[in-house]
């Protein structure tokens, strides 16, 4: 992100804070000024902000160099000729101040505009029912509706575009590796779910993987994966050995998210070896694909239980080294399980990896969900990461 990008959206945050304006709230407002700003500080234009906290009240005045569509904003402002836009909000008693890390106050915006969204689908829904129910008078509301609707669904794609790029981070660049991922959702309107997955490279060159498959739906898994995710990255970057992570993030989350499920996949490789471990807490088998064409699942000898069940922990890893050219493949349950089968799933998902192992690993993950959702009896989010070693793993 442009710094003084991050500026901007550092002081809305501190004004909002100051105002006691809630994070839904804030959130639409920091995505708003992003929207106008980004574009206008990238083609090298004066983007000047003000804010001023009074008595609760939050004022915030944007001036462009040239005027701006405001018609997308997921938040309104409250007047404006285009190039000087101003907007209002109300607070009440001052809050706790934003994270000050950009990646995790976004996203602890997007999770409260996602719940508010929410919210406000079912009351609109209930809202609708009632009218149908009332006289011939609800047309003129209905068609008032309808356009609240478009607004939504406006201010939603804006919303989820944002949240893809907070829940789903982009793989990082790795000579010698590959690494590659699809998602699918059940409800293909909405980016949240309980599947999450994180990859990082730790110091040394190592690269860790976590894929986690929450228990339940919507906005509360994707929030308990979140929570998993981020509470095993900063136990292996603490250096805690990669055997316990499953079960010290179980017990170091008990007390905080008593009700918190999730089957856990780790993967730690080393790029320039080949060697692979894993670690798995209760998820499906991760699929080794080899450069000559054979894959197999990769099952540990002791299967170990995941975040939130008893006694967790991976019971033993796995440990095997890649060639050039092999391939593994990390998935959520909905990937084997539509057609209510997981053995069944399992098996046609080694047939077709290996027929398709040719395949960039760009492409692979996509192509395996479309191939194995031919017949979708069971509909489940699904994610499929792929992780190849180049041949230039092992060059020198």
């Amino acid at each position: 992100m442009r710094p003084d990008l991050a500026r901007i959206r550092r002081r809305l945050r501190t004004a909002c804070a100051e105002a006691g304006v809630p994070a839904d709230d804030r959130g639409r407002l920091v995505l708003a000024v992003t929207l106008l700003a980004e574009p206008a500080l990238t083609a090298g234009e004066t983007v000047d902000v003000t804010t001023a906290v009074s008595d609760h009240r939050l004022a915030v005045t944007v001036r462009l160099d040239h005027a701006a569509s405001r018609d997308a904003l997921p938040l309104l402002p409250e007047r404006g000729d285009g190039e000087t836009l101003t907007w209002h909000l109300t607070g009440g008693r001052r809050v706790a101040p934003a994270d000050p890390d950009d990646d995790r106050a976004t996203r602890e915006e997007m999770l409260a505009l996602v719940a508010r969204a929410d919210t406000l689908a079912h009351e609109q829904r209930d809202l609708k029912h009632e009218l149908a129910e009332t006289n011939s008078g609800v047309l003129a509301m209905y068609v008032e509706l309808e356009q609240r609707d478009e607004q939504l669904r406006r201010a939603h794609a804006a919303i989820f575009r944002e949240l893809e790029d907070a829940l789903r981070p982009r793989p990082p660049a790795v000579p010698g590796l590959e690494l590659a991922v699809h998602y699918s959702p059940t409800d293909q309107d909405s980016p949240t779910g309980g599947d999450l997955y994180d990859w990082f490279v730790l110091p040394g060159g190592r690269v860790h993987v976590t894929l986690v498959d929450a228990v339940g739906h919507g906005v509360t898994s994707t929030r308990h994966a979140l929570t998993v995710t981020h509470a095993i990255r900063t136990l292996a970057l603490e250096g805690h050995p990669f055997r316990d992570l499953i079960a010290h993030a179980s017990r170091t989350l008990a007390p905080i998210e008593p009700g918190l499920m999730a089957t856990v996949l780790l993967a730690r490789m080393d790029p320039a070896t080949g060697r692979t471990e894993f670690a798995n807490g209760g998820h499906p088998e991760p699929v080794l694909v080899t450069s000559a064409g054979a894959a197999r699942l990769l099952p540990a000898p002791i299967p170990g239980r995941g975040v939130g069940f008893p006694d967790p922990g991976s019971r033993e890893l796995v440990d095997v080294v890649l060639a050039p050219g092999d391939t593994v493949l990390l998935y959520t349950d909905g990937l084997v399980e539509s057609r209510k089968d997981l053995d069944e799933g399992q098996a046609r998902l080694l047939t077709v990896a290996a027929a398709h192992r040719a395949l960039p690993a760009a492409s692979l993950p996509r192509e395996l969900v479309t191939r194995m959702h031919d017949v979708v009896l069971h509909a489940d989010d699904t994610v499929v990461l792929a992780l190849r070693r180049t041949p230039a793993a092992g060059a020198h």
